[in-house]
């Protein structure tokens, strides 16, 4: 039986916005779990993700959360955003197709940022706690978190959520959260007893597949009252390595390979997130395992944690300077598609702004032939160009706008070629479903620049195409980008070069003002100066 719960606070909304004003008042509830079989159970869904960049020039507001996805039953506002983002749609439908039932609870997610407002976390997290206590009954608790979300004061969100549902369930309800591979866990996440399952793949292409595994796990839990065990190895290291090619892809083979051994059901390999400046930042593995020695899941443990410091240690730097990114793409012999070219530190998906200049002001002055860049986000100059109207001539001042790492804003003088607001992107999904806003491209002599209102990393190619700019003419496409480009680009790509201009995300760590981490150069990587964590956590039994 669930434990009954302390001082509860419990709110009204007040207001016609999303999320409203909240009045508080103390009680005392009851959470309860009913006694199934091995029927349908039934699954409370929640999530509140937010990559959070300390370094990041964009602040995070509950406007934030409205403009993206701010979802809380039983109002429909933002569902729709809600289901389209990734893990939170994928548990709903993976649950129901299984059979069993959900209770849709909140949706909450906006763009990687700068630290979340403190009152706005806790308003975020204490509407999952009401929906919970509104629930009902429940089996068990699904939760879709990032686990790089920082907020003034609460270094660790996702923990603090961890707990406060734990303490409103009791030890008796399973709960369990998929992750985003950039989070960064430590002692604290695991130690709530949580079932802690993270995408193995950058680009994030496994959403679908970690949701399933982890709902087999919360069923077996409740149904069997099976009882896992969730191991934690840190690995003190960051890097930022993708999984489609070399090393690392070899070694999300053996995660898979791992997890068809006896009594191992999930393994997880956390690179962190090194732009979140926390006690708890690093790379870490986790095994959940069913009746396994502590000795074996150990052993693996320490085994994927020194492959995976070998590979970032001795992975090639291939973060070139924007002069050097440019020479070599001009190198590269003539064939189908062009060359990509990811700006990686100006990436919104990772809290940069998205309208540094540097790359681009290179870009101008540099004779490479036919090329293309995007997005930039400047609202202002987009406004601009949609008035002026296709076919005209403008000076226009783009980008450089919110803060130092942007460069100084470029005046050009260029031709309106296209304006749309009902672009969409593909964002892990086979059909377009992400709006780009009102979006302009301006042509410079040879190059193509796509200009838009929603600030949001490049995606895939409607970016491009379905503003006009036919890429296979291309030599060179420029992306806002770090890594999720490649699911979409890398059929279209000639070959694929990464740059490492100034920017929020630059890869240079070294360079970053830490205060909670010491870091030294390990190689490739970055070595933290911390001990080890280890933590085993033992499920309580449901029955």
């Amino acid at each position: 039986m669930a434990k009954p719960t302390r001082d509860i606070r419990q709110w009204t909304v007040d207001g016609c916005r999303s999320l409203g004003v909240l009045a508080w008042e103390s009680s005392m509830t009851q959470t309860k779990t009913r006694q199934v079989g091995r029927g349908p159970i039934r699954i409370f869904v929640a999530c509140l993700a937010h990559e959070t960049n300390s370094f990041s020039p964009i602040p995070t507001s509950l406007t934030s959360f409205e403009a993206d996805c701010a979802y809380v039953p039983p109002a429909k506002i933002g569902r729709d955003a809600a289901m389209s983002f990734q893990g939170y749609g994928d548990a709903i439908a993976a649950i129901s197709s299984a059979g069993d039932e959900v209770v849709e609870g909140p949706c909450f997610w906006t763009q990687p940022s700068g630290p979340v407002s403190r009152s706005v976390f806790e308003d975020m997290r204490n509407h999952i706690l009401r929906g919970l206590e509104r629930a009902g009954q429940i089996d068990a608790v699904f939760l879709v978190l990032h686990g790089a979300m920082m907020a003034p004061g609460v270094d660790d969100c996702e923990a603090d959520i961890l707990r406060h549902i734990r303490a409103l369930l009791g030890d008796d309800v399973p709960i369990g959260a998929v992750l985003d591979l950039h989070g960064n866990v430590g002692a604290e996440m695991v130690a709530t007893g949580t079932l802690l399952v993270g995408v193995k793949e950058y680009p994030h292409v496994d959403y679908r597949a970690r949701v399933e595994e982890l709902h087999a796990m919360l069923r077996d839990s409740v149904v069997r009252n099976a009882s896992f065990v969730v191991s934690l190895r840190s690995i003190p290291v960051l890097s930022l390595q993708g999984t489609t090619e070399g090393p690392m892809k070899d070694l999300v083979r053996r995660l898979v390979d791992i997890e068809q051994q006896p009594g191992i059901r999930s393994v997880t390999l956390m690179h962190g997130f090194p732009w979140c400046d926390s006690e708890q930042t690093g790379a870490a593995a986790l095994i959940i395992t069913e009746g396994l020695p502590e000795g074996p899941a150990n052993m693996l443990l320490d085994e994927i944690a020194e492959r995976y410091t070998s590979i970032v240690t001795d992975a090639p730097v291939n973060r070139l300077t924007v002069e050097d990114a440019l020479a070599e793409a001009m190198e590269i012999p003539q064939g189908r598609g062009p060359v990509i070219i990811a700006d990686s530190s100006d990436n919104s998906g990772g809290g940069a702004a998205s309208d540094s200049t540097f790359l681009l002001r290179t870009l101008l002055q540099t004779d490479c032939g036919p090329a293309a860049l995007g997005m930039i986000w400047d609202p202002q100059a987009v406004r601009i160009a949609a008035d002026a109207g296709v076919g005209a001539r403008l000076t226009i001042r783009i980008g450089g706008k919110v803060g130092p790492l942007s460069g100084d804003p470029l005046d050009v003088d260029g031709e309106v070629i296209s304006v749309r607001a009902d672009v969409r992107q593909r964002f892990f999904s086979k059909i377009p479903n992400t709006p780009i806003g009102l979006a302009a491209v301006i042509r410079v002599d040879k190059v193509f620049i796509v200009l838009n209102s929603i600030r949001q990393q490049v995606f895939a190619p409607e970016c491009f195409t379905e503003m006009g700019v036919n890429l296979s003419a291309m030599g060179i496409v420029v992306v806002k980008s770090t890594q999720h480009f490649r699911a979409c680009f890398d059929p279209i790509a000639r070959a694929t070069l990464y740059c490492n201009a100034p920017g929020s995300l630059d890869m240079d760590l070294m360079q970053m003002p830490y205060r909670k981490l010491r870091l030294s150069r390990l190689g490739s990587a970055y070595a933290i100066d911390r001990p080890v964590v280890r933590l085993r956590h033992e499920q309580s039994s449901t029955e």
